[in-house]
């Protein structure tokens, strides 16, 4: 461009800036609309993938956390274990997955526990519900399908029916120390203390208490039974 040619008083009075060649035209005009620094570009796409960075950390940290809190729930507190067979019903069916836990565990009446019983020809662990503990004295009147604990009936809403089977019992039995008896809910279809195969079961043989139901079998319809999901205990006394 020709200086000649540039109106160098119509600029300074629409700019406020008096030139005097088209090299200062150019060097002044930049002063006036600045570029962003090269540098401060880069600065502002460091930044972003800092904290694109920082994110993924964040995710990965939750992530790292929830499997160790997993694996601390599983050695420390809670166990998964599948039930096997249908004595525990109605409370519990077969292929429920239950979670157990055995942290600070004392049997009581009422628990229903996972053991393992070497006097008894089975290669999985049994569930079982505590009826006696050590010192207590069970006897039955098979005939009315009643129980007693100590010379006392004792009411159990969780059974599917009367206790009529006897599997051999013949009392009273008085629980000896450091053991409890067991059975399953499912009276009339259920191997048991009753019998002397099982017998009363050591405590160091338990494995654990089974805390709720975590994914239900199939009921009798072959769908699975959703409604079991959760608690397994009832109101016992």
């Amino acid at each position: 461009m020709d200086d000649n040619d540039f109106d160098y008083e119509l600029f300074k009075e629409k700019y406020g800036i008096d030139l005097k060649s088209e090299d200062d035209l150019d060097e002044d005009f930049q002063a006036v609309m600045p570029e962003i620094p090269v540098e401060k570009k880069n600065n502002v796409q460091e930044n972003r993938e800092d904290h694109t960075r920082l994110e993924l950390y964040d995710w990965l940290q939750c992530i790292v956390s929830a499997i160790l809190c997993g694996i601390l729930i599983f050695v420390f507190i809670g166990r998964v274990i599948g039930v096997d067979g249908n004595s525990m019903l109605n409370t519990l069916r077969d292929r429920d997955t239950v979670i157990m836990s055995n942290l600070f565990y004392t049997p009581k009446y009422g628990d229903i526990v996972v053991f393992r019983d070497d006097k008894y020809d089975y290669n999985k662990p049994l569930v079982k519900r505590v009826i006696a503990t050590e010192g207590q004295t069970i006897d039955f009147d098979f005939d009315a399908g009643k129980v007693f604990i100590d010379g006392r009936e004792i009411v159990e809403p969780y059974i599917r029916e009367l206790t009529h089977e006897s599997l051999g019992f013949v009392g009273p039995k008085t629980v000896p120390k450091g053991c409890i008896f067991v059975m399953g809910d499912n009276r009339n279809a259920s191997a048991d203390s009753r019998s002397d195969i099982v017998d009363m079961v050591d405590t160091r043989q338990i494995l654990g208490k089974v805390l709720f139901v975590l994914i239900p079998g199939k009921n009798e319809s072959g769908s699975r039974a959703w409604n079991s999901f959760g608690s397994v205990y009832k109101k016992v006394s």
